[in-house]
């Protein structure tokens, strides 16, 4: 039976759909170092974290027999994908499955720092009645700047219209604009404008320190900053600077450069101490709804991979969309190398092996090529020892439908 160890308390759906697939599942609380997680994936196969627990190379290295990682949240800066590639190591996300709540705390940030509440209710549980209108508004005509467009930016583009809220953005892609949201050229044209700026960018390397000094200094005076995109984004001394200062009116802030390993750890951070500033640990995505929506689709994809080869919406592998055959009784996977000649030296050695090919199915992403071929009687035919010696081989999974075993996988290149 084949082993799954899911991280970070993933919703029991997810868990529950495993096993139902017929895998061990095991969960845990809370992250794992490195050398944790490499002495707990011992002998397992599919592993799933979230955004505490880092996949790196020399955790790929120490676990051959590791076949997928499921990142149930959003971003995959925490894998090294081009080792995970390099060994045949399948991804899988949720890049959409937690849009919804992301927004939704956005708009709260938005409405909750435009009416100056956090001051108010610092106030009140200090025991001072501070009845005033001064620094509150409505959102309605001001203007939302949006950085970064993608699912969750444009999503919120839509809701902050409904308000009665003006949306500029801003994105390095061609994007198109929904509504009557304006897309700007430039970064400080977008600040300059905003009475509230947000942040959904992804967590790319290049992105480490996007925000900082000079971005806070073009803002509006009196305008609000949110940030509920990745903790290193943002220079979090500037932003406290600046709030100090009331060049920034108010801030919220959900990520941070360094975040505790689990729930109940000590917190510190710059702007702990701060009346007008929203702290929240890490739950842009975190509602009920949006983790056993993730819960479910991850474990789904990673579920799919494992039984049937079927990689869509892999991140770092050649998608293909497969299902289960009836057409012949085996199906071999290979992952390779992506170098001319490699379909046509795959199917030289089916055919010197007696295989008949009822089906076949190729596609290729950057170095990584990806082939399925349906022949009859896999386990009988003899040809995964030589496939497993070409050079081009990353990996083989061999997987027979007529009984349902899986034979062991190749040898991932190291």
């Amino acid at each position: 039976m084949q082993r799954v160890l899911l991280l970070e308390n993933i919703h029991p759906d997810g868990a529950a759909l495993l096993r139902k697939a017929g895998f061990e599942v095991d969960s845990r609380a809370g992250a794992l170092s490195e050398d944790e997680l490499i002495e707990a994936l011992d002998g397992v196969h599919m592993v799933g974290i979230r955004s505490k627990t880092k996949i790196t190379r020399k955790v790929l290295e120490a676990c051959p027999e590791l076949l997928a990682v499921g990142a149930f949240c959003i971003g995959t800066n925490q894998i090294d994908l081009d080792a995970a590639s390099a060994r045949g190591v399948a991804v899988f996300n949720a890049p959409y499955s937690n849009t919804r709540s992301v927004v939704e705390l956005a708009l709260a940030d938005i409405i909750i720092l435009t009416r100056n509440l956090p001051a108010h209710n610092s106030s009140l549980h200090e025991g001072i009645w501070d009845k005033t209108a001064a620094g509150a508004h409505e959102v309605r005509g001001r203007t939302l700047g949006i950085v970064g467009y993608g699912s969750i930016g444009s999503q919120l583009s839509i809701l902050a219209e409904n308000l009665g809220m003006k949306v500029v953005f801003y994105d390095l892609a061609e994007k198109l604009a929904l509504g009557n949201a304006e897309r700007v050229d430039t970064l400080d044209e977008l600040l300059e404008r905003s009475d509230a700026v947000t942040l959904h960018i992804d967590g790319r390397p290049a992105n480490m320190g996007f925000f900082g000094a000079k971005q806070f200094a073009a803002m509006k005076p009196g305008s609000v900053f949110i940030n509920l995109s990745r903790g290193f984004v943002v220079d979090i001394d500037a932003l406290r600077r600046n709030v100090v200062s009331g060049h920034v009116a108010g801030a919220a802030v959900d990520v941070f450069p360094s975040e505790p390993k689990k729930a109940g750890d000590p917190f510190d951070s710059p702007l702990r101490d701060l009346r007008n500033v929203v702290l929240s640990p890490h739950v842009g995505g975190s509602t009920e709804e949006a983790q056993q929506n993730i819960g479910v689709f991850v474990a789904g994809k990673m579920r799919d991979y494992l039984v049937n080869g079927s990689t869509m919406l892999s991140v770092n592998l050649p998608n293909l969309a497969l299902i289960a055959t009836n057409t012949g009784v085996g199906r071999i996977m290979v992952q390779h190398k992506n170098t001319p000649g490699v379909l046509a030296a795959l199917n030289q050695i089916f055919t010197e092996h007696g295989a008949n090919i009822e089906g076949q199915v190729l596609a290729t992403a950057g170095e990584v090529g990806y082939v399925v071929t349906d022949i009859s009687q896999v386990s009988k035919r003899g040809s995964s020892q030589v496939i497993m010696q070409m050079p081009t081989t990353i990996r083989l999974r061999i997987q027979d439908f007529h009984d349902r075993a899986e034979f062991p996988p190749g040898p991932a290149a190291g």
